[in-house]
């Protein structure tokens, strides 16, 4: 990896993260879980800078290269509705009883 922290900065999507940290990937999954990929992805970064802010500039770009590729591959093996990482996906419905809330009597 030849890359600086200044040009990780400038990257959008998730294909130029990827291809960044030169990590192969499969295009059509990637269009499927991106949001989901970049979400845990930011996730591992915010980790990464709290619990370690002062490593240096190729140690952090390191463990972001295993964190992206860690993203990636929580999504190969568990879903999205698995993870839960959005706000959708852990909101109760409003006016809604689940069965599961219905007791037998």
């Amino acid at each position: 990896m030849s890359g600086t922290l200044a040009e990780f900065s400038q990257l959008v999507n998730a294909e130029e993260y990827l291809e960044f940290f030169q990590l192969p990937y499969d295009p059509q999954f990637v269009n499927v879980n991106r949001l989901h990929i970049l979400k845990k992805f930011s996730a591992f970064i915010k980790t990464i800078d709290s619990e370690a802010p002062n490593l240096s500039e190729s140690e952090k770009l390191e463990r972001y290269q295993s964190a992206l590729q860690q993203a990636y591959d929580t999504f190969v093996t568990s879903s999205p509705l698995d993870e839960k990482l959005f706000k959708v996906f852990n909101d109760k419905p409003q006016n809604v009883v689940m069965l599961s809330e219905i007791g037998a009597e």
